[in-house]
């Protein structure tokens, strides 16, 4: 429970989960790179962004501070399960997590599926720490905290506000190493956009997500061991044997449309005789993946539709705490 005390009644009432990443991050003053992520504390976050107690009440959070490449599944219980208690609370208006950038769009797909409120939850990050010059994490915060604010975003699922843009927790991509405008929507395009403290949608997510998904978390401690198998040229299809051995379902980045070679079918045909789901991706970030008779009349793989691999894998992960029947894990991934 957060106590609320509304410092302005006409304002909403934000809570901010900070997890670290690179907008927590510090190093050389002026420089944008060896800096150390997850160095500030969410109040100091908050105190960096000018006139963010105009366009909300804030209340921080420190949920993690590391870099997201070190997130883990129990930090994502952890922030699902904090966002559906504090989510009944009727003086919390919406929800902004902060989170470096590298693994972002997976806790965003993650949060989508379990978070159990029609809030706005909202994530962001920054590509440059806190001590760079021209910082990008104080103007995705602002943008975060208004968009999060707005009752524009109502029953939208997981949002990611990020340079301007704004995307749907499924569908957002970083698609950029280096610049600050490192996120988006390759096959559907962002949601809207921000100016300054103003949200304009265009579109929305049609997949089912929050309080429509089937997934719930509450109680659970851990999630079946989903592996990502990649496949290239001559790549040795035991790897696939040893992911089985540690795994209860594997995803394949295939190549093109989700393929791989004929000697990797036959080891695919052994997995499931185990019992062992294999869900069909790609290795290329656009694109669709069907059933592809070439390949699917040899074996019952699951195609992935529009999911990266990392996303398929969350996907499969939460499909098997619901069942291990391979045919309704397919219809679990037509739908979502």
């Amino acid at each position: 429970m957060i106590v609320i005390n509304s410092k302005n009644s006409k304002l909403k009432n934000i809570v901010i989960l900070a997890t670290g990443g690179t907008i927590a991050g510090t190093g050389e003053e002026g420089k944008t790179t060896n800096y150390q992520a997850g160095n500030l504390d969410i109040q100091t976050l908050i105190n960096s962004v000018t006139n963010l107690d105009k366009i909300a009440n804030i209340y921080g959070e420190q949920v993690a501070n590391v870099d997201s490449n070190d997130i883990t599944i129990t930090h994502w219980l952890t922030l699902a399960n904090k966002i559906n208690e504090l989510s009944k609370q009727s003086d919390i208006d919406g929800f902004v997590i902060t989170h470096g950038t590298d693994t972002l769009e997976e806790t965003a797909y993650f949060l989508d599926l379990t978070v159990k409120t029609n809030k706005p939850v909202v994530i962001t990050g920054a590509m440059r720490p806190s001590t760079a010059t021209s910082a990008d994490g104080p103007l995705n915060l602002y943008q975060s905290v208004a968009l999060a604010a707005s009752d524009l975003s109502i029953g939208q699922g997981c949002l990611v506000a990020f340079s301007d843009g704004i995307y749907s927790g499924r569908n957002v991509q970083k698609v950029n190493t280096f610049k600050t405008n490192a996120f988006n929507s390759i096959e559907f395009g962002c949601l809207g956009y921000m100016r300054d403290n103003v949200p304009y949608f265009f579109n929305k997510s049609t997949k089912p997500h929050t309080v429509d998904s089937q997934f719930d978390v509450s109680g659970i401690d851990k999630l079946p061991i989903v592996s990502i198998a990649y496949f290239n040229i001559d790549a040795d299809p035991s790897i696939l044997d040893y992911f089985a051995d540690k795994s209860e379902g594997i995803v394949i980045a295939g190549a093109g449309s989700g393929t791989f070679s004929s000697n990797w079918v036959k080891e695919i045909k052994n997995l499931e005789t185990r019992g062992i789901p294999v869900v069909r991706s790609s290795r290329i970030g656009s694109g669709i993946i069907l059933r592809d008779y070439t390949i699917d009349k040899y074996s019952n793989c699951i195609p992935s539709y529009t999911l990266s691999p990392p996303k398929a894998r969350i996907l499969l992960s939460l499909a098997l705490t619901k069942t291990k029947d391979f045919s309704e894990i397919g219809k679990i991934f037509a739908e979502y």
